[in-house]
Order: structure tokens, then C-alpha cells, then sequence
């Protein structure tokens, strides 16, 4: 099982970080976390021991469900197993420090317990909308009208590269309005279509 990960994959969300949005014909940016970054819902989340900026960022996550490569878009349809939400942990001052240097963002990214994910629900793809919340305050609002690369384009690009297996998840990207975790916080990632999932922070 591979966790495939999405950068700036909302032209929102890329501004804020101050990049100017990928064009649809360009390349997406593809980063990986290993099976220890998991963290079922229901379950508190270790904070990291380095010494950073913790961030949040709500996803949707797609999960694969047979091995090969996508012919095509519309091929790679049959390899989803389903979707659900989560959350890509960030120790954002030391991914700063990392692309200031050109060095790769896995101490960033990567590390045990960052990617909170909700089980999956198998439904097929279609519009999905969805929030993460903080504390009981929404703070970022996703729509997969608004992504840049949509899934069935991410698992073509992902299979010129790799074979792609069951049981692989891919988090698609996050929307605008990414910010920092405090110890004790609750997030809540939440969409009509896939339901509710919700962690807390270790105090």
C-alpha cells in the first residue's frame, strides 16, 4: 500500500502558498508518506516531536481498487474503489526551509501520523463537496469542480510512473485556507456524499 499525496492541486490554495497555480496541461506535483503516517478516525494524533509550525489541510482521498496503469482517463475510472476524507499534516516552517534549500519535503510531509484519513466509501467518481473544521469552525471548503487535476487525470499520471496496486490511496490535493494546529485541537473533515470523520489532537 502507497500513500500518493498532491501538491497545489487548487489555484486557491496554491496562491496562498504564493505560487501561481499549475496550468490543467502541466504535471502534477506528487509527494509520498509511508503506511506509519495513518491515522484512523476516531483516534487522537500524536503531535510530532520536531520542534514546528503544525498544519492542517482537508483532502479528499481517493482509494484504488485493482493493479495496473490507466490507459486513460476514463479507463482509470475502474480503478477507484471508492473515496473519503482526511487530513495532510504539514510541519509547514520546515517544508519552507526545505524549498528554500531545493531539498525534497518528506521530513515536511512524511512523517509518523500526517495523514489522518476516514474510511472509505464506495461510491463512484462525481462532484464532491466537502469542509474541514477546526474546533467546530469551518475553515476550508473543497469542491472537485475547483481541482486543477481531476482524480481520473491523477491516476493516469500516476500510472506512467507506477503500476498501481489495491489498496493504494491518493490524497488529491487541499482547497484555500490552510492554517495551524494548536495541542487538544479536533478536526472535522465532513461532505453530504461521504459523511463525517473526526480526530483530536493530543494535548
Amino acid at each position: 500500500m502507497r500513500i500518493f499525496c498532491i501538491g497545489q492541486n487548487d489555484a486557491a490554495h496554491a496562491r496562498e502558498m504564493g505560487r501561481s497555480p499549475a496550468a490543467p496541461a502541466d504535471p502534477p506535483v506528487v509527494f509520498m508518506k509511508p503506511p506509519s503516517a495513518l491515522v484512523p478516525p476516531g483516534h487522537d494524533v500524536p503531535w510530532p516531536p520536531h520542534p514546528s509550525a503544525l498544519h492542517f489541510e482537508t483532502e479528499l482521498v481517493a482509494g484504488i481498487g485493482r493493479s495496473g496503469r490507466p490507459a486513460d482517463e476514463s479507463d482509470a475510472l475502474r480503478f477507484l474503489s471508492g473515496f473519503t476524507l482526511g487530513f495532510d499534516l504539514t510541519l509547514r516552517d520546515l517544508q519552507a526551509e526545505l524549498k528554500a534549500a531545493g531539498h525534497p519535503w518528506e521530513r515536511a510531509k512524511a512523517f509518523d501520523h500526517s495523514a489522518l484519513c476516514g474510511a472509505l466509501v464506495p461510491v463512484p467518481w462525481q462532484p464532491i463537496t466537502f469542509t474541514g473544521s477546526i474546533n467546530g469552525v469551518v475553515r476550508q471548503s473543497g469542491d472537485t469542480k475547483q481541482m486543477i487535476h481531476p482524480v481520473p487525470r491523477l491516476l493516469v499520471e500516476l500510472g506512467r510512473v507506477w503500476s498501481l496496486q489495491p489498496g493504494d490511496l491518493v490524497f488529491t490535493g487541499t482547497p484555500a485556507g490552510v492554517g495551524p494546529l494548536a495541542r487538544g485541537d479536533t478536526l472535522v473533515a465532513e461532505s453530504p456524499v461521504l459523511g463525517r470523520f473526526a480526530w483530536r489532537m493530543e494535548a
